[in-house]
């Protein structure tokens, strides 16, 4: 199957070049799709050079500042795969995650596929309060939509192309995480979970979510999200 990497980006200068090298490393990607969503500290001045030398890359640019939600949302309308995966563009997530991700999708054993950082891969541990938000959002999903999810926050999400273009999302920035969850669960989609590994990083090396901010918001999203669409 032809697989998408979308990669929203946001002042990610010091990493995404890195990361794209990773991405096409896998050998597995039929495009990389870039959505540059308004990025001020020159990660702009990069591209062209990426583009010269991978063609399998395609950057798009937004003028302003639409949120990550609002980054994939260009991404999967641009997408020509069969499969579509979240790659965010910091060092936190590992592409040679991919084959597992992949792997139940190709097997034909699901549509959605969700790599958990609390299933048992190698991860470097996280902030205290980042995970605690992280499972009680889990949890209340896990309690409104009567599944058993352990990681409802992840990048990596991976879904069959007609799956995720069909929904409609709403979902301007981090919000995207529980409306995408509530809504492909809602729609009769068990989510398959894979264990993967995790590099997070420190708020001064530009970690973007914070949960006294971003928690509230997304507990809201569950609750309105169960009974509209």
């Amino acid at each position: 199957m032809k697989l998408s990497v979308v990669m929203p980006v946001y002042n990610e200068r010091e990493t995404v070049e890195e990361v794209v090298g990773w991405v096409l490393n896998t050998g597995r990607v039929f495009e990389l799709i870039i959505v540059d969503d308004g990025s001020t500290d020159g990660t702009r001045d990069l591209y062209d050079g990426m583009q010269t030398q991978h063609p399998e890359i395609k950057v798009i640019l937004h003028k302003e500042n639409a949120g990550k939600g609002g980054a994939l949302q260009t991404g999967f309308r641009a997408a020509g795969g069969d499969v579509i995966i979240i790659q965010d563009a910091d060092l936190e997530y590992d592409p040679r995650d991919y084959e597992q991700v992949l792997k139940p999708i190709e097997e034909g054993k699901a549509e959605v596929v969700y790599g958990s950082r609390f299933r048992g891969g190698p991860t470097k541990t996280m902030f205290f309060m980042n995970m605690v938000g992280n499972k009680f959002l889990t949890f209340v999903t896990n309690v409104l939509y009567n599944t058993i999810l352990t990681d409802i926050e992840t990048c990596y999400k991976a879904f069959k192309a007609d799956v995720i273009k069909s929904i409609p999302i709403r979902a301007r920035g981090f919000d995207f995480e529980p409306e995408i969850t509530a809504k492909v669960l809602k729609r009769g989609y068990r989510i398959y979970e894979v264990p993967i590994s995790y590099n997070g990083r420190e708020y001064e090396d530009g970690k973007k979510i914070r949960p006294w901010r971003d928690g509230p918001i997304a507990l809201w999203c569950l609750i309105k999200y169960k009974f509209v669409d």
